[in-house]
């Protein structure tokens, strides 16, 4: 896959703000499955995009910083995970974009660490920071902030340009070898199939609770039952997504309807009863 000037600066442009928005703006716009399609489409393949963006969102979809940790980035991570599937020209289903997913991890490493970076150069200017603060010097906390962003825009923007182009031959030479070596490249879709399960796993060990593995057996078995219909099986993700909104909007009125009564204060038995 060949890059032009323009290709190589909207990335730019596209990475900048995404590493931006990780901590300011909507915190939703780098996540992948915004990323990558538009990624795609600058590259020229759209649809690959959005479904490297949707696998990769399943990755990422557990991984959340903790204080000062921060987990391998899902900006790089996409990016590079869709120039690795674009330039190799892969097939726009889930099972084809595996090996490009189990490739773009080192480059979410790299982007793991210009946060980092960013976050240690940014640390000794919070002495700064707190003298505006006290001298109530709005301008000189918004340029702190200033520069901040454009520090870790920068970073992500240089770090993207050289994934792009440096990615762009990888994926022609790894196209080339799959080939003769086609056990590496069935290792590497098998690694990054296996970390979507991963990170919804982590989601789950997060936000599991004793009462819900109920409704999750039940969207198991309503998602294997209505795969296997000819009929309904391109629905199957959608029926169960209305399933599962259908419940959560009675729950929401039920305990609604309990909080009402508890707090109307009205006390006493009628007919009886």
């Amino acid at each position: 896959m060949d890059v032009n000037i323009i290709q190589a600066l909207l990335v730019f442009v596209v990475a900048f703000i995404m590493g931006i928005d990780q901590f300011s703006f909507l915190e939703s716009l780098y996540q992948p499955i915004v990323l990558c399609p538009i990624i795609g489409a600058i590259l020229g393949n759209f649809q690959l995009g959005v479904v490297v963006g949707g696998a990769y969102q399943l990755i990422q979809i557990g991984s959340m910083p903790i204080g000062g940790a921060q987990p391998p980035n899902a900006i790089l991570g996409g990016i590079m995970a869709t120039v690795f599937a674009v330039s190799m020209n892969m097939e726009a289903t889930a099972e084809g974009v595996g090996a490009a997913m189990g490739l773009a991890i080192p480059f979410a490493v790299f982007g793991q660490y210009a946060v980092t970076l960013t976050f240690t150069i940014m640390s000794g200017m919070m002495a700064k920071a707190d003298a505006c603060a006290e001298n109530a010097d709005v301008k000189g906390i918004r340029n702190i902030n200033f520069i901040e962003m454009g520090i870790l825009g920068c970073l992500f923007g240089a770090l993207a340009v050289a994934g792009l182009y440096g990615g762009s031959k990888l994926g022609i030479t790894l196209k080339d070898l799959s080939f003769q070596f086609s056990w590496v490249m069935a290792g590497l879709d098998a690694a990054g199939g296996a970390m979507k399960f991963v990170g919804f796993a982590i989601l789950m060990k997060v936000m599991m609770s004793g009462e819900m593995w109920g409704f999750l057996l039940a969207g198991f078995a309503m998602s294997v039952i209505c795969s296997n219909i000819s009929a309904i099986s391109g629905a199957t993700l959608l029926l169960c997504a209305f399933v599962g909104i259908a419940i959560a909007l009675y729950d929401y009125q039920v305990n609604m309807k309990i909080k009402n009564n508890a707090g109307s204060n009205v006390g006493g038995v009628s007919d009886g009863i």
